[in-house]
């Protein structure tokens, strides 16, 4: 009774619960909230001392007794307390300027296809200890396809390839279910591996996660380019056989080349998807396209190089950082004809 009254009181709230970055849409009002999965904490008192953007500030710069984490790995909870935590910090900075003390949300929460049903529960488990008074889970290339507006609920072909920080997810939709996916474990954080192996073994130089993570944003790219397109940027690390700091510079071929390898894993999974779907939707996904979502869409060329290993037409989304908490968000604002997209857990958790 006390959840119901007070929950007249909360906004409900839609959370793509990324590897690499958590946003937040309120009914009413969209994405309010955008900041890295990152949470800074002290090991000898336990004490969290930031969430997100300020956690995210302290990667490689702490003490010893400081870590900083992510809650999140490959877009599963590996760390169940303290997602519990970053989940209620970003749902009481939603409530701060309103007049209620204990918010009781419902909560609907997007997660990989690939899931199993301990790791679905985890992560109901940790919204509910959040302070949701509901709570519901989303395929992330659901929520992608509804943010991309495609006919999600009609019986027609829609192909969705959303590359988040952690994971792909490849899936083919129709009538309101996902007929083939696939979701795999590599994605944006595994290039960012990629170069930093390919900096240590061709260049000797050791790189920080964030640099390597900025170096992809600068020149990551799929597809090669005209020679007088090329471009170059610096990288700054520690040099391995000198130990000082050093700087150089690499191409746009080297982060191609550095990058190859995950690219070809995601392609790979793409078409064996193609190859699974009925004919009678690959035929529509033909002449409809594929959609390129998620953070990992923006690496250049990609599109390209995925039209020309399957044959088919690839279409970037606009803002397709945002694909799957904008469809998160049309499914908060209409729950009651959207339900049947949500995933069934067997008994919802909620609290009464």
């Amino acid at each position: 009774m006390l959840n119901k009254l007070l929950g007249k009181f909360s906004k409900d709230i839609g959370i793509d619960l990324g590897t690499a970055n958590t946003l937040v849409y309120v009914k009413d009002k969209g994405i309010v909230i955008n900041e890295p999965s990152v949470v800074a904490l002290n090991k000898k008192t336990g004490q969290i001392l930031a969430i997100g953007k300020k956690a995210r500030e302290m990667v490689g710069k702490t003490p010893a007794h400081i870590i900083v984490t992510r809650p999140l790995v490959d877009g599963v909870v590996s760390d169940f307390e303290t997602t519990e935590q970053m989940l209620k910090y970003f749902i009481d900075k939603v409530h701060k300027d309103s007049f209620t003390l204990l918010p009781r949300p419902r909560v609907i929460v997007g997660i990989p296809s690939g899931v199993t049903e301990v790791e679905k529960r985890a992560v109901i488990d940790a919204t509910i200890n959040a302070g949701a008074r509901e709570a519901y889970l989303i395929d992330e290339p659901m929520a992608a396809a509804i943010g991309a507006r495609l006919p999600v609920q009609e019986a027609a072909g829609n192909m969705i390839v959303d590359i988040g920080g952690g994971t792909t997810e490849v899936a083919v939709i129709s009538l309101g279910g996902v007929v083939v996916s696939r979701s795999l474990r590599i994605a944006g954080d595994e290039m960012n591996e990629d170069i930093i192996r390919y900096a240590r073994n061709e260049h000797n130089l050791l790189l920080g996660e964030r640099t390597a993570e900025d170096t992809k944003i600068a020149i990551g790219n799929a597809y090669k380019t005209d020679k007088s397109e090329s471009k170059e940027s610096p990288i700054r690390g520690r040099d391995l056989i000198s130990g000082l700091p050093k700087e150089i510079y690499i191409t746009d071929d080297e982060a191609r080349k550095a990058i190859s390898r995950s690219i070809k894993v995601i392609i790979n999974n793409v078409k064996s998807a193609v190859e699974e779907s009925p004919p009678e939707l690959v035929g529509e996904i033909m002449q409809k396209g594929i959609i390129l979502a998620g953070g990992g869409g923006l690496i250049g060329g990609l599109d390209k190089l995925i039209s020309e290993q399957t044959e088919m037409p690839v279409h970037k989304m606009e803002d397709p950082l945002t694909a799957v908490v904008r469809g998160i968000g049309m499914v908060l604002e209409n729950l009651d004809s959207l339900k049947e997209v949500l995933i069934e857990t067997g008994d919802e958790k909620k609290i009464k």
